[in-house]
């Protein structure tokens, strides 16, 4: 089972896809498809207005208007705005307050239903606080498998520093996306119980982009009474990865779960003709609607992503210019047929992500995690899912043009180009195995064994991937 919904809220948006001879439009309000048949020509407007980044709207505490810019930047203002980004301001992660005890389950299904209690007392619990019908609840492996996914990170971890850097080294393990800090909290408890010589050598990095989950981890770290004296052992850091300015010269590990699919991407459209790409720009009026136009000439990081993605990729991959080149023209041809392809959605954050690595952690080896699928897609190809939570119902979107810090905008990723685009980065060889698999190899499977035999941790996120350095 993949995770629930993070991410959905929606005052009018709008979305217009548009090219130089082609307008198509698709808007929604009040949740309500609206009508394509009269489409708004904005061109005057996206030829006046300024070409703006997400990096300088980080100080703006108003939603910007008047402005055209990237989706590759408005998926990132709408993600981690400081203002009124979603993980700065909506984000709240389900965190049960005891560990599930799995082996007095009969079956699954026992942990499906105790889940959807607590999942209620917990919101039943915040609304008591402060009632807030778009509250964007989540939930990751790390807080349903507690203590056992952590220990099991933990042992890799362990097995791995000993036997390429103790004791010449400290251990140094860097957490990108710490959430409420459960992870840090279980490697540690389990490092310091189970190898105290390992423990004292002990170095944990969180590097987080929002003030309110950095608060939060600082805050779990004093009061979990279990986790006295990992004070000395954990450094904060609030800032975002993409800020990273200083060198780090000694072996570490970096963690990356459930981050991949949260890192912005551009859209590409090409031309079903000559297979010009297209880079999708994101148009906000005066009255904060959308409009998405699709413009030749890529900028740096578009144009860079699609240069290593082809130098690097040793096979075929799934896109929009896969099938053959004369069926395409023939398409086009068609009365009412658009000139260019369905979109394609490329990770180019991620690869900005393998740049950090590559320069300032160079002895670095990666452990992520992440979705290799997802269901209920927008159009296109390696799509997201865009979706919210309203009085506890998920509500899912077919455009990630959408109220800026109200919905989850998250991507699956294409292990087998990443990787690939990872090793030619950084020049490190890696290993991709299926969630499950690498559970199997350093969990203690038992622990959240149902007494049918049945194991939650194993069955769900079966459309996740794990990706390690090697």
């Amino acid at each position: 089972m993949a995770r629930t919904s993070r991410r959905a809220f929606s005052n009018s948006p709008c979305s217009t896809i548009a090219n130089s001879t082609t307008t198509t439009t698709n808007q929604d309000s009040n949740w309500q498809q609206r009508s394509d048949l009269f489409p708004a020509d904005k061109t005057r407007e996206f030829d006046k207005y300024p070409l703006v980044n997400a990096d300088m709207l980080k100080n703006r505490k108003q939603r910007p208007k008047r402005v055209k810019l990237s989706l590759r930047d408005f998926i990132e203002d709408s993600l981690y705005n400081p203002h009124y980004g979603y993980f700065s301001k909506h984000a709240v992660i389900f965190s049960p307050r005891d560990t599930f005890d799995f082996n007095r389950m009969k079956t699954e299904a026992e942990f499906h239903k105790q889940l959807g209690h607590l999942y209620t007392d917990f919101e039943d619990k915040l609304d008591l606080e402060s009632r807030n019908d778009a509250r964007q609840l989540w939930h990751t492996p790390t807080e349903l498998f507690r203590p056992y996914y952590g220990e099991a990170i933990a042992r890799y971890l362990v097995e791995n520093y000993k036997l390429s850097h103790h004791p010449y080294h400290d251990l140094i393990i860097y957490e990108m996306g710490a959430g409420n800090g459960t992870l840090m909290l279980n490697i540690l408890d389990h490092i310091r119980d189970f190898y105290p010589e390992v423990y004292e050598r002990t170095k944990f990095k969180i590097i987080e982009i929002s003030p309110a989950m950095a608060s939060l981890q600082t805050s779990q770290l004093a009061q979990n009474t279990n986790s006295q004296g990992h004070q000395d052992h954990v450094d904060i850091v609030n800032r975002s990865i993409f800020e990273w300015d200083a060198y780090i010269p000694e072996p570490c590990y970096f963690i990356a779960l459930e981050v991949f699919d949260n890192f912005a991407h551009d859209s590409i459209r090409y031309d079903l003709v000559t297979e010009e790409p297209l880079q999708g720009q994101v148009l906000i009026d005066g009255q904060g609607e959308f409009y998405e136009f699709y413009t030749p000439g890529l900028d740096a990081v578009a144009s860079r992503f699609l240069r290593v993605r082809d130098a690097a990729s040793g096979q075929p991959y799934d896109g929009p210019l896969r099938s053959p080149r004369l069926l395409r023209s023939l398409r086009a041809k068609m009365p009412f047929a658009p000139n260019l392809t369905t979109p394609e959605y490329i990770p180019s954050r991620l690869m900005q992500f393998f740049d950090i690595l590559h320069r300032f952690f160079p002895l670095h080896r990666l452990l992520a995690s992440d979705f290799h699928s997802l269901s209920d897609t927008v159009r296109g190809y390696n799509a997201p899912v865009v979706q919210t939570r309203y009085r506890r119902k998920t509500v899912p979107v077919t455009t990630p043009l959408v109220h800026q810090g109200f919905f989850d905008i998250l991507f699956p990723t294409n292990f087998q180009v990443m990787e690939e685009m990872y090793r030619a980065i950084t020049g490190k060889l890696t290993r991709v195995s299926s969630h499950e698999g690498f559970l199997r190899r350093w969990a203690y499977i038992e622990d959240t064994r149902t007494t049918n035999g049945e194991n939650p941790m194993l069955t769900w996120y079966k459309n996740a991937s794990v990706m390690i350095t090697v």
